[in-house]
């Protein structure tokens, strides 16, 4: 399917072209944190310890930025509760529930295959 680019940096979206922005999003989303907390999202609400947890090795800072990327490109939304102490969930929206399917298909082709990659 051929798309006309709102960028109108190119005619179509094209992964493979140089100009054009889904190569951002892949970007993104082939990041193994963010395709981790995608991932851990998928349950339902997350509060930011809860992900930490869940996503071992990754530090406060990394966890922060990936929320932000994955908030700023519609796939995650933050909800801040004003409860004390502070209390803020993040979760997926209609967008990142579209592509976590896929990106667990990914997450579990690595775990079944991880034995035959060198």
């Amino acid at each position: 399917m051929v798309t006309t680019c709102s960028t109108e940096r190119h005619d179509h979206h094209d992964v493979y072209a140089a100009q054009c922005p889904c190569r951002d999003v892949l970007d993104l989303l082939a990041n193994k944190w963010s395709a981790l907390a995608i991932g851990a999202m998928e349950e339902g609400p997350q509060r930011f310890g809860a992900l930490q947890r869940r996503l071992e090795g990754i530090s406060s800072k990394v966890l922060t930025a990936t929320l932000r990327r994955l908030e700023e490109r519609g796939f995650v939304d933050r909800t801040i509760y004003p409860a004390v102490p502070l209390h803020v969930e993040y979760e997926l929206t209609d967008l990142g529930r579209s592509v976590a399917h896929p990106l667990g298909q990914l997450r579990i082709w690595v775990e079944d295959h991880i034995d035959e990659i060198a």
